[in-house]
């Protein structure tokens, strides 16, 4: 994880989750925090070795992986934390996610681990859409739900911060199914981000670019590809397929490798997204039959 300047004021830096910075004079604003202590005092001594200050975290949405580092910034630096409404309630209250995760049930000891459950972080500022100033800082928040429920990316001097709104075409293959909570709003955040124009790009995971362009059209490619292969899929079934059925389907079909429960409850969230897009399109139907959700083609 190294450092990456962009422009006179914004850097990255690109790792397996990539971290934001930008640099307005006596303010340094990191965006994103990684996943636990050690990734985000990589960042730290970075900074420092360069004598950037660090003082504001912004947060794009609750997803451990992107707020686990959030504790130690508190701890050691008189930071400002900002996140979005609704995630921030996730982040102050981090056993939010395993309880969705697992269906509304407290969860089980096994999914309260640190790929679901960061730390607990006091946000001090909770921001919606729109344009705004902190501090020195101008900001341009852009709602991109989907990947989660009110996440925000932060375009700033001509970068566009991008959090999970998309991924790097590596990651799209590496992960085949990716983690969404909504298709029909990732796909509608995709279309949204295709409209802008910023001199770069850099996506929550996968490499900065300046023709980001290219990437948000293959990923809205990739979403629609999968939910081809589902309503192909249930057509091969007119007698309908249960809630599980489906979810091993296509996740055999993507050759998922999905042998611990946590790692399991996020495909399922994720093909349920997709699910869900097709029901909402007409496209499938569902019932309640023999006390199991079954599935079928329109």
């Amino acid at each position: 994880m190294k450092i990456k300047q962009l422009n006179d004021d914004c850097y990255c830096f690109e790792s397996s989750v990539n971290i934001g910075y930008v640099h307005k004079g006596e303010h340094g604003m990191i965006i994103d925090a990684g996943i636990d202590q050690s990734s985000i005092r990589k960042v730290v001594r970075q900074l420092e070795s360069k004598q950037l200050p660090i003082t504001h975290l912004f947060i794009t949405h609750a997803h451990a992986d992107h707020y686990g580092g959030a504790f130690y910034l508190k701890k050691h630096y008189n930071i400002k934390v900002i996140a979005p409404k609704l995630e921030a309630a996730i982040v102050e209250n981090p056993i939010i996610e395993p309880i969705y995760m697992f269906q509304g049930n407290a969860p089980l000891d096994e999914l309260r681990n640190k790929f679901l459950e960061g730390p607990p972080v006091q946000v001090d500022q909770v921001v919606d859409e729109g344009t705004i100033e902190i501090d020195r800082f101008h900001l341009e928040l852009i709602l991109t739900p989907g990947h989660s429920y009110h996440q925000l990316a932060v375009a700033t001097e001509g970068i566009l911060y991008a959090a999970d709104s998309y991924f790097g075409e590596e990651e799209l293959d590496k992960h085949k199914i990716p983690f969404i909570i909504s298709a029909k709003d990732t796909i509608a955040s995709l279309k949204k981000l295709v409209e802008t124009n910023y001199d770069g790009a850099i996506p929550g995971h996968g490499r900065f670019e300046t023709n980001y362009h290219e990437t948000l059209q293959t990923n809205i490619k990739y979403h629609q590809k999968i939910l081809d292969n589902l309503e192909k899929e249930l057509k091969n079934h007119p007698e309908g397929c249960s809630h599980e059925e489906i979810v091993a389907k296509l996740c055999e079909m993507y050759e998922i490798k999905a042998d611990q429960l946590s790692m399991f409850l996020l495909f399922r969230t994720a093909v349920t997204s997709y699910i869900t897009a097709l029901i909402e399109e007409g496209k499938i139907k569902h019932e309640v039959k023999n006390y199991r959700i079954v599935f079928y083609p329109s």
